[in-house]
């Protein structure tokens, strides 16, 4: 009882002498202090809402217009030009206010107006800046005169010391390219996987599209590009993640690796402890709008960060036909959700013990989970239960198992560390929640994250934080423990409670055999490339980007004898709620460049090749970020053409093409918070996902300082003509002839030393 007296702010008996009132102090205290928390968030988010609405202006810029005005008309000038007078014969005649009085707030009336209009205009030149996008065309090291002016005006324009989402209301839409660009460059992007009658039939299906149906579409798209802040996200959001019914886990959602080298501490609570608060500190600096605005480097412009918004509190909800975001950031009180792999659970009314209800803090989605979640979850104990983790900041799972790059086999270890981040045991982690963290028995980390929210880069700037504030910061002491003292008082974790009726463990039984096949299908391998990096690249006048790509196509190339359809992702954030863009790696340039290396053809040749293939690659990066890809678009009128009930055999065939090589770099955002030069050991390993198609792979890579390349590459075992550790030897091999060409005195690694990872000792 002592637990129900501590839950109750005060409690109370009736006597033949009156109602007793025993008061709690500390439940009084603790009422009150929630109160002034709860008043100070909502002083914080007015306040934010006040600068954020009047930026690049301040609120304090205000008062200076008034007394200017003021000033003005007390030196008998009018500035107003006869605007005050004529304000001060509307205003409403009140014998209490004075002559004096009226002229004095007609000149405050007319003040406001001209500097809400002041702020209109600075809004509007700001955004007509961002829409100047010819800088990322320039070549590098060489900016034109109207790029430089350009530079100056939008350090004008930008105002001082944004908030999170300052430029949010600046930046413009993205553009809807015209329909006849779009199917050019398709046609272009495909040449190289066709053959002359495959290429001539699809020309014809373009063509005709083009001249028909295509009109059609393109104007119900111009009508959504005036009218929406964005015409590819929210389609894209809905259709391409809400909408898809293949299981989340190794199909959707990603993951995020520790540092590779380091483990700051071997005590697995303590490690979660410290990441945990840290997460904490990153949400609360995000609700006060304190994080700066994502920027791209070097030249400063703003990027979207609606993304940032549902970071937190937010789950993935099951519907029939499609699911939804449920976001609760306005939650007070934020459950966390601690996952062991426990048998304790909860008992059926024949009171037998449910073996299989662990599976319960799992993998849900896997069985019917819309139906399932309507039929045993949406009443009662299992409904309170299911809330609680649906409501949670975030997820979090205590793995007992061992990960990161330890053994006699270190390779083959970061190959199941990164299939444990993707995938687990199949029922111990929750896919639906915006993310989960994952904390392992010897003190490694990770995380997994549902993608249909925000793309990647919005989390790795979480997640870049996060370790940064556990190792740098916070800190452990001599033991591996927390620093600082146990709070005594602390309330003990609370265990969600569960009633599993037999059909519904039997649904459960038969999901987590269809999870644990779709696992065991995956193919992973994880390495680091620490040969040379993009410092060495990037003295061969190359982009180190454009010079992965290109290397991938030729180990594509060298393992299937063919050219496939390549996805590259870019990000299309410097438009307002952008999130992704296409980019086809896969060009005539590059093609033609493997072909002409692995025909013998000289090293000039083949060197003049690669630069026609990077400088392409480069300009189809350039495009997709700047609003003229392809893939967006297409999308966009597929999903047009069946709302009117209207078939294109064109645009069924180029949605259904299989992406067999599905790209993605996860670049460092932070590199302020690591010492990369005598510390390079603490950044993260990167991330990775799942394969796109059953006989594709999908590769992640990250570019960390000058001198490593981590790379993710995942398959499918059930495929015969994929293996992700020969596609793995394919790409050292490609890197490696690569530089061969671009830089004669570069040599071969000693195949022993290359074989040997470098490991340091765990700290």
């Amino acid at each position: 009882m002592a637990e129900a007296h501590q839950a109750v702010a005060f409690q109370f008996t009736v006597t033949p002498e009156g109602i007793d009132l025993q008061l709690s102090h500390q439940a009084l205290t603790e009422i009150y202090l929630s109160g002034v928390r709860s008043w100070k968030k909502k002083i914080i988010r007015l306040k934010n809402s006040v600068i954020t609405g009047v930026y690049p202006a301040s609120p304090s810029s205000w008062l200076f217009v008034v007394i200017a005005i003021l000033a003005t008309m007390y030196t008998r000038s009018d500035p107003s030009m006869g605007l005050i007078a004529k304000i001060q014969e509307h205003l409403p005649v009140s014998q209490s206010m004075s002559t004096q009085c009226q002229a004095l707030v007609s000149a405050v009336l007319f003040s406001t107006m001209l500097w809400l209009l002041l702020i209109f205009t600075m809004r509007l030149c700001l955004k007509q800046l961002l829409s100047y996008h010819r800088w990322m065309f320039e070549q590098h090291g060489k900016m034109s005169n109207t790029t430089k002016v350009w530079v100056a005006l939008v350090r004008i324009f930008s105002g001082r010391k944004p908030l999170l989402y300052s430029y949010q209301g600046s930046l413009p839409n993205l553009p809807l390219p015209p329909i006849k660009d779009t199917v050019k460059r398709y046609l272009e992007s495909v040449r190289p996987l066709m053959d002359d009658t495959e290429y001539e039939r699809m020309n014809n299906l373009a063509a005709e599209f083009e001249s028909s149906l295509g009109n059609r579409l393109q104007w119900y798209l111009k009508l959504k590009a005036l009218w929406a802040a964005n015409y590819v996200s929210d389609w894209w959001e809905e259709y391409v993640y809400l909408r898809g019914r293949s299981p989340l886990m190794v199909n959707s959602n990603y993951y995020g690796m520790d540092f590779l080298y380091v483990t700051p501490t071997p005590i697995q609570a303590a490690r979660a402890g410290n990441s945990i608060y840290a997460f904490f500190l990153y949400r609360r600096k995000l609700n006060k709008e304190e994080i700066k605005p994502s920027r791209i480097p070097g030249i400063g412009i703003p990027l979207c960060a609606a993304q940032c918004e549902r970071i937190f509190n937010t789950t993935r909800t099951p519907g029939e036909e499609t699911g939804k975001e449920t976001d609760i950031a306005s939650l007070k009180n934020t459950a966390l959700i601690l996952t062991l792999e426990l048998t304790a659970c909860s008992h059926n009314s024949a009171g037998r013990s449910v073996d299989s209800c662990q599976v319960l803090k799992l993998k849900l989605l896997l069985i019917p989970w819309a139906k399932a979640r309507t039929k045993y979850f949406s009443s009662g104990v299992n409904k309170r239960s299911l809330d609680c983790i649906e409501k949670a900041a975030f997820f979090v799972t205590l793995d007992d198992d061992e990960q990161g790059m330890m053994g006699d086999d270190p390779a083959a270890s970061l190959d199941c560390y990164a299939k444990s981040l993707l995938h687990g045991k199949c029922y111990d982690r929750w896919f639906d929640k915006s993310f989960s963290v994952v904390y392992f028995k010897n003190g490694k980390n990770g995380i997994n994250a549902e993608h249909s929210w925000a793309d990647a880069p919005v989390l790795s700037h979480l997640w870049e934080y996060t370790l940064a504030t556990d190792c740098f910061q916070l800190g452990y002491n001599a033991e591996g423990h927390c620093k600082g003292e146990v709070d005594s008082s602390l309330p003990r974790p609370q265990k969600l409670n569960w009633e599993i009726p037999p059909e519904c463990e039997e649904q459960i039984s038969q999901s987590l055999a269809v999870a644990q096949a779709l696992a065991d299908d995956v193919d992973f391998h994880v390495f680091a490339f620490r040969d040379f990096g993009k410092g060495k690249v990037k003295r061969c006048r190359v982009s180190p980007d454009a010079f992965i790509q290109i290397a991938l196509q030729l180990a594509y190339f060298r393992s299937r004898r063919t050219f496939c359809l390549t996805y590259e992702s870019s990000m299309t954030r410097l438009f307002r709620e952008g999130r992704t863009e296409t980019v086809r790696s896969c060009s005539n340039e590059s093609s033609a460049f493997v072909r002409a290396l692995e025909g013998g053809e000289a090293a000039e040749v083949c060197r003049r090749l690669f630069r026609a293939a990077s400088e392409k690659h480069q300009n189809l990066y350039r495009m997709a970020m700047t609003g003229a890809g392809i893939d967006r678009h297409l999308f966009c009128l597929y999903v047009v053409s069946k709302y009117l009930g209207v078939e294109s055999l064109f645009l069924k065939e180029v949605l259904a093409e299989p992406w067999r090589l599905s790209t993605s770099q996860t670049p460092i955002q932070q590199m302020e918070l690591f010492d990369m030069v005598n510390h390079p050991e603490y950044v993260s390993c990167g991330g990775g996902f799942g394969p796109v198609a059953d006989d594709g792979y999908g590769v992640s890579y990250s570019i960390l300082g000058e001198n490593v390349i981590n790379f993710h590459i995942s398959c499918k075992h059930s495929c015969p003509d994929t293996d992700a550790h020969k596609f793995g030897a394919l790409i050292r091999k490609a890197l490696h002839d690569l530089m061969q060409l671009l830089s004669p005195n570069h040599k071969e690694p000693n195949k022993t030393e290359e074989s040997r990872p470098e490991v340091k000792k765990d700290l």
